[in-house]
């Protein structure tokens, strides 16, 4: 069966699934706190597997995931509160029409998203790790404070009548479409371009590898896919609030991303639903609820540093460090013969002539 055909099928098959599962939501055949709880799982799920593509893929620390998710939230719920309904009604105002609405809205808070990131990342994307955070969590406070006070989407009262749609079927369709691009993207020249960026940023440049370039891509494309999770929370909800994207959110979904193991799309999925199911899971302890949750988290990195999909196991690390080094042939004083040396270190008959004169180490 030729490679199309055969994602078409498994497409189709995926459709058919997730639009059967959405009737069995619908018709409420499972308890609605449930269902609620299931569909947050997926919206994590967008924005975990989103952010590992830069976080974990690019080896960038990011910390502003929720600035471009607030952008693409208030970008789509404008359009939606605005001119959605009268899309909806140009389209005989049916399931159809309003199916369209919402795509155009999901495209829109997307593509403002995207736009976000390249803004935020053409300047600062020449910066590396903790001035790249404090930057991003620059820009995403940046953005809490310009929707304070736009009160085109309702300032810091926040931001009501978006239309509500609580359908399974649009939810996790848009979490596979994201865990297929960024499956994709690691699977391709660009992904093991990333990838090389990440091990050794310098390397990659010698080898006449576009850094920048290759960074600011992955970010924008990281962004989009954060503002389509904003799209998603934004037309769950029916309500947008300022506060909801403070900087707390955007370490909510690293945190996810570290749990599950980075450099891991399944470790991002596993560590989204284990993050949103664990808070209702510990309700029944009432004010210990946060305490047992923040320790769990505590135990786990200390026994599984690397995350729960983590491709480096904590006794292998160890070994790796007792082994002895790959030999490295050195050049003695006297007779220029090739003498391996095997921890490394200098030897001491080895030869300087960087300046044009021997000096012996």
């Amino acid at each position: 069966m030729p490679r199309y055909v055969r994602n078409l099928v498994i497409a189709l098959v995926v459709i058919a699934a997730l639009y059967g599962l959405d009737f069995v939501f619908q018709g409420r055949l499972i308890n609605p706190y449930f269902s609620r709880i299931l569909m947050l799982s997926g919206i994590s799920i967008t924005l975990a597997v989103s952010l590992n593509l830069i976080n974990g893929f690019t080896g960038q620390f990011s910390i502003g995931h929720a600035g471009f998710m607030a952008v693409g939230a208030y970008s789509s719920a404008y359009f939606s509160v605005n001119y959605g309904a009268s899309l909806a009604a140009a389209l005989g105002n049916g399931k159809p029409g309003w199916a369209v609405a919402l795509a155009a809205a999901t495209l829109i808070g997307a593509i403002c998203a995207g736009l976000a990131g390249l803004v935020v990342g053409v300047p600062s994307l020449r910066l590396k790790g903790d001035y790249l955070a404090i930057v991003t969590l620059g820009f995403g406070q940046i953005i809490v404070v310009f929707l304070n006070n736009i009160e085109a989407v309702g300032g810091a009262r926040g931001y009501s009548g978006i239309p509500i749609v609580k359908s399974f079927f649009w939810i996790f369709l848009v979490a596979i479409l994201t865990i297929t691009i960024v499956y994709n993207i690691v699977n391709s020249a660009f992904g093991r371009a990333l990838i090389s960026i990440r091990e050794d940023e310098l390397a990659s440049e010698a080898m006449g590898v576009n850094t920048t370039r290759y960074k600011v891509m992955a970010f924008v494309i990281s962004s989009a896919m954060a503002g389509a999770g904003g799209v998603l929370l934004a037309h769950f909800d029916g309500y947008l609030n300022p506060k909801s994207f403070e900087f707390i959110k955007s370490f909510e979904i690293l945190i996810m991303v570290i749990l599950g193991g980075l450099g891991s799309i399944v470790g991002s999925v596993l560590g989204a639903i284990l993050l949103t199911v664990l808070p209702e899971a510990l309700r029944g302890f009432a004010e210990y609820r946060m305490v047992i949750y923040s320790l769990l988290l505590i135990i786990l990195m200390i026994t599984r540093p690397q995350g729960l999909l983590g491709k480096a196991g904590a006794v292998k690390g160890k070994r790796m460090l007792a082994k002895p080094r790959t030999p490295v042939a050195m050049k003695t004083r006297d007779t220029g013969s090739v003498t391996p040396m095997v921890d490394g270190s200098i030897s001491q008959g080895q030869r300087d002539t960087s300046l044009g004169e021997e000096k012996t180490r």
